[in-house]
């Protein structure tokens, strides 16, 4: 195959979720101008880390679209073509669409955030210390190696064409660059108790004690009040980003594998292969126990130090 026909075959095969988000990113690039101008001056925009930010933003959509559409999409054409029922697309079954992609949006983000392998990936996200438009676009190019699109799977498998469910997708991640922001305070009380805010996901990007692992939610906050994940940002209690173990590089590269390094050097460590394979699913803060000294394994009292011994 040559160059020509493989960016035909992709183009064919693209995920609409890509091409969408690549069709907005006009607009994406002209709220990051207005704000940064509004902002001039605050410390909100530091230029290395919002270059890197969409540096990465790039490389990760141009990725997807030609991953997705090799592998993902052909996945999901054969997940449909064995539908438990055929749901053709009306305004009542697409917002049963919608509802159905945001919480599984919810269910993949609160698993990025407590499952190592997902949080490996997932954490670029996070690793920005600045809260603004460009860093929606922070994401990992391991996106499409992750896994990520499992969690989407079971609308198509229900009987919903793949291509809808992909759109919907889309929609939802649209939806979610214009909460990256400190332009925007508190929304009118109705709007902040349905609707992911950019209040509810500066408490999300925060590394407070008080905000970390809190308001998971795509567009809706409702499976975060539902869930007990829910915390309302305070006005007392303005969020930290970043990260609690920061990453303090603006190299792409290093903010895609820091934490897959270090996942697989604690999984190189000695011991068990069920306890090092475990780093894989266990929270992203979880360390194997340090094995106890011989002596105290055996129940014995260590040895007595002769009296010149150095302290």
């Amino acid at each position: 195959m040559n160059l020509i026909d493989f960016a035909v075959t992709t183009y064919q095969n693209a995920d609409i979720k890509e091409l969408l988000l690549v069709a907005m990113m006009p607009l994406f690039g002209l709220t990051i101008v207005i704000e940064a101008w509004r902002f001039r001056g605050t410390g909100i925009y530091n230029l290395k880390d919002s270059l890197a930010s969409m540096t990465l933003g790039a490389s990760y959509v141009l990725l997807e679209v030609v991953v997705n559409a090799l592998f993902v999409f052909a996945i999901l054409n054969w997940v449909y073509s064995h539908r438990l029922m055929d749901i053709s697309i009306t305004p009542l079954t697409f917002v049963l669409l919608f509802l159905m992609v945001d919480f599984l949006f919810y269910a993949y983000h609160v698993t990025a955030h407590k499952v190592r392998w997902f949080w490996a990936t997932h954490v670029v996200h996070h690793a920005s210390e600045h809260m603004n438009f460009t860093t929606a676009g922070r994401q990992s190019t391991l996106y499409a190696f992750s896994g990520l699109f499992l969690f989407f799977v079971p609308p198509v498998w229900l009987g919903f064409d793949p291509a809808w469910g992909l759109f919907t997708l889309a929609l939802n991640l649209s939806y979610q660059w214009f909460i990256h922001t400190q332009w925007v305070k508190k929304l009118p009380r109705p709007i902040e108790f349905i609707l992911n805010t950019p209040s509810h996901h500066r408490v999300h990007h925060g590394r407070n004690p008080e905000y970390i692992d809190r308001n998971f939610g795509g567009t809706l906050i409702i499976w975060d009040r539902l869930f007990g994940t829910f915390v309302e940002e305070r006005d007392d209690l303005p969020p930290e980003y970043g990260i609690t173990r920061q990453i303090h590089s603006y190299n792409p590269i290093t903010l895609t594998l820091h934490e897959f390094i270090a996942l697989f050097r604690d999984m190189a460590k000695p011991g068990p292969l069920w306890l090092r394979l475990k780093h894989l699913w266990a929270t992203p803060e979880w360390q194997r126990p340090e094995p106890a000294p011989p002596t105290e394994q055996k129940g014995e009292l260590p040895s007595p130090q002769p009296d010149n011994a150095v302290q």
